[in-house]
């Protein structure tokens, strides 16, 4: 028998993820409830991790949807297309979620339209079904299926911020940058460097989200420690690479990138 297309979003391999704060049990205990789970926290702090390695721990397919303002409900449900001579329908990403027991992973969510946003309504309450409007049909979301969604409130703006009859629909699980220590293995693990070097990075990274609120919209991420990491295990010297990987992507401003250069050479 051909294998089902949905095996193509099984997690195989175990995702590394160094838990923080007690938010493995958290997930499973929502999931085992069938409850709607909601990421809260900076950009490139570990969600997106966090929510591969929780697929591969409960062993549930993962469909992740990155959200952006054109995303219309028709995306995510699905739509008629013409194949031939016929009108074939095609499952969107939640519909093939909610179809086959699966995990569906909205990323950013809030970037997504307003009314696009309201379609997950009927998920994410008592009921856990799916209206197909162009199929006039009702799928009924099986035991495994699971909505989480993300987003950064550090973004947050009147334009762009989650209703609270969306909110409410939701269990929330704080995320943030991992302490010191963690956060030193995490980088030595991912960017394949020493735990010295490990740990410069890292204070180099607490210094620098010092700076928000003083012009600095967001510190520098954990991703983008990993990255600094990686550059110094090809041979870029560690300076170059802390100053490639956290002066420019985080900010253009000029006396701001000096004060981070400045931060680079007293750690480095």
């Amino acid at each position: 028998m051909p294998e089902s297309p949905i095996e193509e979003f099984r997690v195989v391999d175990e995702p590394y993820y160094l838990p923080v704060n007690g938010e493995i049990d958290l997930f499973e205990a929502a999931h085992s409830a069938r409850l709607p789970v909601i990421l809260k926290g900076p950009t490139g702090c570990g969600k997106t991790r966090f929510v591969e390695h929780m697929a591969w721990r409960l062993e549930r397919p993962l469909i992740t949807v990155a959200c952006h303002e054109d995303l219309s409900s028709t995306d995510l449900v699905g739509r008629f297309l013409l194949e031939g001579e016929e009108t074939v329908w095609h499952d969107g990403p939640l519909t093939s979620a909610v179809r086959h027991g699966a995990i569906c992973y909205l990323d950013e969510i809030v970037e997504a339209r307003k009314d696009t946003v309201v379609i997950i309504h009927p998920l994410t309450d008592h009921r856990r079904r799916l209206p197909i409007e162009k199929r006039g049909t009702i799928l009924e979301a099986p035991a495994d299926f699971m909505l989480v969604v993300s987003y950064n409130p550090g973004y947050q703006s009147i334009l762009k911020d989650m209703k609270q009859s969306t909110r409410q629909r939701f269990v929330a699980i704080d995320f943030d940058y991992p302490p010191p220590e963690l956060e030193t293995e995490i980088v030595a693990r991912e960017g394949g460097v020493d735990e010295s070097t490990a740990r410069d990075l890292v204070l180099i990274g607490q210094k620098v989200r010092n700076l928000r609120g003083h012009g600095l919209e967001e510190g520098v991420s954990t991703r983008l420690l990993i990255y600094a990491a990686q550059l110094i295990t090809l041979g870029i010297p560690p300076v170059t690479a802390a100053e490639t990987a956290m002066c420019s992507p985080i900010t253009d401003d000029r006396e701001l990138q000096r004060s981070i250069r400045e931060i680079v050479t007293t750690v480095i």
